[in-house]
């Protein structure tokens, strides 16, 4: 699928079946939304110009994600998308841009492409060059990771509530392996902030390519958002490390609250072991086959032997709580 949009933040749609043999004037980005063949082919007629194909984008090395070439610069990053799944996952999205267009390639659906195409439905500022266009899409980027970072921020909260409670009362007993499956969550929470990481460093990367560009240093007001977008990125990289190092401590919590509920188990058995010991020793002997055993002959000897194994099972219990072991 082949969207144009126009200067003024019209858009519309290229279908191959209807080929044009030039695009309008006033169209300055194309988006191509899990192109085929020969979309590819149909808008590298159209903008004169290589377009990366899936491959490509599979194959990149990482060194080789920024480059000039001819008039156009090709850049690749790293976006998050399905930031609110239970598989967030990083796609690479090409953009490449020239003196009269600017070309997305995408293979993925990241959010931030959505908000800023409504974004441009809705502006009013007059026509809107392609360096300008992708600057914008830069900065709805970096908001979009900043509220994907807000987000986690406020699930690391709440998971934090579920290991500790609100310390208003006692933190009730928990169900059975509600710990556990508290330590899947926190695998996920860590997993998308992971990712969130990794776009950040390639959109950092990113950025100052574009920023060093001669189009984007020529417009004073495209190089002042470009580099407000290299600060805001930095900062939001800053704050995931510190969501990342909170991370690090709910899993501490979760796992050091498992070990607290296994060593209380243990501590259970081994007392109970400990409080049947000394019945268990009584009836041992009593059991014993001799044939002289003065006990045996007494009336009150078998309620005399309950007694002495139940009274040594009580001595060791309140024994236990006197010293606070229970």
């Amino acid at each position: 699928m082949i969207i144009a949009y126009r200067s003024n933040g019209e858009s519309m749609m290229l279908p191959v079946d209807q080929q044009l043999q030039t695009l309008p004037d006033d169209v300055v980005w194309l988006d191509l939304a899990h192109p085929t063949r020969e979309e590819d082919h149909y808008a590298q007629s159209l903008t004169g110009i290589e377009v990366p194909t899936r491959e490509d984008l599979r194959d990149i090395e990482p060194s080789s994600r920024l480059y000039t070439e001819g008039r156009a610069h090709y850049m690749t990053a790293s976006l998050l998308c399905h930031a609110e799944t239970a598989t967030p996952k990083l796609a690479d999205i090409a953009f490449v841009l020239t003196d009269r267009h600017l070309v997305t390639v995408r293979y993925d659906e990241p959010k931030s492409f959505k908000l800023y195409a409504a974004a441009l439905g809705r502006q009013s500022n007059g026509p809107c060059a392609p360096h300008v266009m992708l600057v914008k899409l830069m900065e709805t980027i970096s908001d979009r990771t900043a509220e994907i970072l807000e987000k986690a921020e406020m699930k690391g909260e709440a998971l934090l509530l579920a290991i500790f409670g609100d310390g208003n009362e006692p933190v009730k007993r928990r169900p059975p392996r509600f710990l556990e499956n508290l330590l899947s969550s926190i695998g996920h929470h860590h997993r998308l902030i992971s990712k969130a990481r990794d776009s950040m460093a390639s959109l950092s990367r990113l950025m100052t390519f574009l920023t060093s560009s001669p189009v984007v240093q020529s417009d004073a007001e495209a190089k002042a958002i470009c580099l407000t977008v290299t600060h805001d990125l930095q900062t939001l990289s800053e704050h995931a490390a510190f969501i990342s190092s909170n991370i690090t401590f709910l899993l501490d919590a979760s796992l050091g609250l498992i070990n607290v509920e296994q060593n209380a188990i243990i501590k259970i058995f081994s007392i109970a072991s400990v409080v049947l010991l000394p019945p268990t020793l009584v009836a041992s002997i009593y059991g014993m086959n001799f044939r002289f055993m003065p006990e045996l002959e007494w009336t009150w000897g078998y309620p005399a032997a309950i007694i002495m194994m139940i009274v040594s099972a009580v001595i060791p219990f309140f024994f236990f709580r006197w010293k606070g072991w229970l």
